[in-house]
């Protein structure tokens, strides 16, 4: 009994539900753009666009040889640094997120390179997050933008199905966004509660998002980090 009232108070204190989720993309053509957009029409987010640091560029010159020859540069030193194109810098604290939505083309089958560089650098910090892959091409089929995806963020919990809007299908992206969310549970996926770090919450062993346990019978929460966390079975953001 003394657990389910404790568990009932810290569910009062708390905050209102809300996603803390974080959009990244990237876009040439603006098709991303404009599907993220839509995106953020149904779901509260933050939304990071990835930038090439080289201005100017006409990817599209040449039969988009500037992007096949990047593409080809990452194929063949996947490892490599410097086999990524810079980007501009990104001022992002992926720790406030415990799920990610990536917006990428598709580029001769492949994931857009700047949107590779970036996930190359800070894949790792996705580790235990939700991961939705939303992807843009004319024809096409994603498979090789999900397994960049996978081997870029290879410890992201990835949400399945990815969801996969042709250029032609952009008008349509209403609908399939919202169709993809309900298919994806992302409601129930990303529920999150906000919580003051000085909350006396009792007697809980305290777990990180991707599982680790991280305090035991904790009284409460002033010796943990701002961030997500597991108390007794839902999660909460430590504010």
């Amino acid at each position: 009994m003394k657990r389910v009232l404790l568990s009932l108070a810290l569910m009062v204190s708390a905050i209102a539900i809300q996603a803390k989720t974080l959009v990244i993309y990237y876009s040439y053509t603006n098709n991303v753009h404009n599907i993220v957009t839509e995106l953020t029409k149904h779901i509260e987010a933050d939304v990071v666009r990835i930038e090439p640091a080289e201005k100017g560029l006409d990817y599209a010159a040449n039969n988009y040889a500037i992007g096949s020859a990047l593409i080809s540069a990452i194929r063949n030193n996947p490892n490599d640094p410097a086999a990524y194109p810079a980007i501009d810098p990104v001022n992002v604290n992926l720790a406030d997120y415990d799920c990610i939505i990536i917006g990428a083309p598709l580029w001769w089958s492949n994931m857009a390179a700047p949107l590779q560089t970036y996930l190359f650098h800070n894949g790792s910090a996705m580790a235990g997050k939700k991961i939705g892959l939303i992807v843009s091409s004319a024809s096409s089929g994603i498979s090789g933008v999900e397994g960049d995806a996978k081997r870029l963020i290879p410890d992201g919990d990835f949400l399945s199905p990815s969801l996969w809007i042709r250029s032609s299908q952009t008008s349509d992206a209403a609908s399939m966004i919202s169709d993809w969310l309900k298919t994806i549970g992302y409601d129930t996926t990303t529920a999150v509660e906000d919580i003051e770090a000085d909350q006396n919450i009792g007697k809980y062993t305290i777990f990180s998002i991707s599982g680790a346990m991280v305090a035991k019978d904790a009284l409460s929460l002033q010796n943990l980090d701002k961030g997500i966390y597991i108390i007794d079975g839902k999660k909460f953001y430590i504010k």
